[in-house]
């Protein structure tokens, strides 16, 4: 079965140094390209538009969940599969076709970052905690719960549609992978830390761990 209709979503704050590469690499791969601008204070809408990426705008910075929600909710209207990747160049977009090749298998493809001395020990100890917690509480097992870089089918994304507007997000995602029984798969890929400070921090990871648990005990208002 031939996989087509493609969509990629990227969610961008303050990217201007980097969208353009990101989104010219991947359209290689893709159908479309959707950027969504979460509120950035330099010109990232302006050069994702220049590069032929669709560019929806949040007035304000609501964060990354909130982001990828309101460029997932754009893309399902048309996409039949949603790749979402992030602007800081930290994902390789030459990655994209091995997830695709596992979509006629899988409903959701999630990606792990080999272990290397480059990745912040902080980053280490939390992703093999949360993964740890991740799998007791709902039964997913995967080598890392916070990599961003992951695709899905339009019909998964109904069933995994996320509330938090946070970093919760990637965890939130997973817990009703496990609630909803959808058949996953993880490959590995290369992650370039060009910015040792952006992305999940210690107080984000005590975040995802309580909000955890919090839907594991109250998961009847799951969706």
């Amino acid at each position: 079965m031939a996989i087509d209709n493609i969509w990629a979503v990227i969610p961008a704050y303050n990217e201007g140094k980097n969208i353009r590469n990101i989104v010219k690499k991947t359209k290689k791969y893709v159908d479309k390209v959707l950027v969504v601008d979460d509120g950035s204070k330099d010109n990232t809408s302006e050069i994702a538009k220049k590069s032929g990426a669709i560019v929806l705008r949040h007035v304000i910075n609501l964060g990354k969940g909130a982001a990828l929600k309101t460029g997932c909710d754009y893309a399902a209207k048309n996409a039949k599969f949603i790749i979402v990747l992030d602007a800081d160049a930290q994902h390789d977009p030459e990655d994209i076709p091995r997830f695709i090749e596992k979509l006629n298998k899988y409903d959701i493809v999630f990606s792990y970052r080999k272990l290397s001395r480059k990745m912040p020990f902080v980053l280490r100890f939390g992703n093999w905690f949360i993964s740890n917690v991740v799998g007791i509480l709902y039964n997913v097992r995967l080598n890392d719960t916070q990599s961003g870089f992951r695709t899905f089918s339009r019909e998964a994304y109904r069933k995994i549609r996320w509330n938090a507007s946070d970093y919760s997000m990637e965890s939130e995602m997973i817990s009703k992978v496990g609630k909803q029984r959808l058949k996953y798969v993880q490959i590995p890929i290369q992650t370039i830390y060009s910015d040792k400070y952006k992305g999940t921090t210690v107080i984000d990871g005590i975040k995802i761990v309580l909000n955890m648990v919090w839907w594991k005990l109250f998961n009847h208002n799951q969706r």
